[in-house]
């Protein structure tokens, strides 16, 4: 069993204890958000620190917005 420290730019997301350690380029997905594992660095025999890649979350501009001044007011 490892401790598996998952960062995003020095910050860290998630600690968790896990049998299989992530390798580099594997897809992972860390509190809703898809990443890619960078780079990993092993600090002892039981801590490792990996690093992750988060894609770009694109927003949908095209819904439109609802217009509330046709419903009748009470």
């Amino acid at each position: 069993m490892f401790v598996v420290h998952f960062l995003e730019n020095k910050n860290v997301l998630l600690s968790q204890l896990l049998n299989k350690v992530p390798i580099v380029g594997e897809d992972v997905v860390v509190k809703g958000r898809k990443g890619k594992v960078s780079s990993i660095t092993q600090i002892d025999e039981k801590q490792i620190q990996v690093q992750l890649f988060f894609e770009k979350v694109k927003v949908n501009k095209g819904k439109s917005v609802v217009d509330n001044s046709k419903k009748k007011k009470r």
